[in-house]
């Protein structure tokens, strides 16, 4: 029986002495490198599996590649400008629904809102005054940016109030003042904190709105 074992052991010995001398042999140049990948697969292939279990060498390497193949053959999916966005995402809607009447379209009216949207959100001046249960806020400013403040501000006055907020207009020379308040103490907290912007962006029927009037079923305001 321990004979056996010791000619069993010193067979071991014989294969992985033969192994080793195998993997020396490999030439150098890229079957050099064949070969110092095989001799550390070898020699080292514990340390090799606990390197990949712990810092993911090669699953990181090829997620790594991966994602930058990607970004230099995919295509961008940014418009590049907000209002270009919109109107591109809305025809694309239009041109999906087979019920679209096209004679109706209207995507000059739509542009002409985001318009004013642009011209209230970074050009008009907002001199807002606190109130006990609300905000008071006069929107002022001249030319195409006088225009949209008329459009917008007094028609959004009527979606404040299906939030249930108290909100009304009063035309000014140079703008529109805006009143928004609330029995709600709370509420009147928020509408202080939230200012014009924050009040001018309350409820969710701009993006239909916009819809809307890409289909002509609604002027601009």
């Amino acid at each position: 029986m321990s004979s056996w074992v010791w000619k069993a052991g010193l067979a071991g010995t014989v294969i992985v002495t033969a192994t080793v001398y195998a993997v020396a042999q490999i030439p150098s140049g890229h079957g050099g490198m064949q070969g110092q990948g095989m001799r550390g697969q070898i020699m080292d292939g514990p340390m090799m599996q606990r390197r990949m279990m712990t810092d993911g060498t090669h699953g990181g390497m090829a997620h790594h590649g991966m994602g930058q193949q990607m970004g230099m053959t995919g295509q961008p999916t940014l418009p590049g400008q907000d209002a270009f966005g919109a109107i591109q995402e809305v025809v694309q809607i239009l041109e999906a629904d087979p019920a679209t009447d096209w004679s109706k379209v209207n995507i000059a009216a739509l542009r002409e809102h985001l318009i004013d949207m642009n011209e209230v959100t970074l050009r008009a001046i907002a001199t807002e005054r606190s109130l006990d249960n609300g905000v008071e806020i006069a929107v002022t400013s001249e030319g195409r940016t006088l225009e949209a403040i008329k459009r917008m501000v007094p028609a959004h006055a009527g979606e404040l109030e299906k939030i249930g907020w108290n909100a009304g207009t009063e035309d000014l020379p140079n703008g529109v003042k805006l009143v928004v308040t609330t029995t709600d103490a709370k509420q009147a907290i928020k509408l202080k904190a939230l200012g014009f912007m924050g009040v001018m962006v309350q409820g969710a029927h701009h993006q239909l709105h916009h819809l809307m009037m890409a289909k002509g079923e609604l002027h601009v305001h």
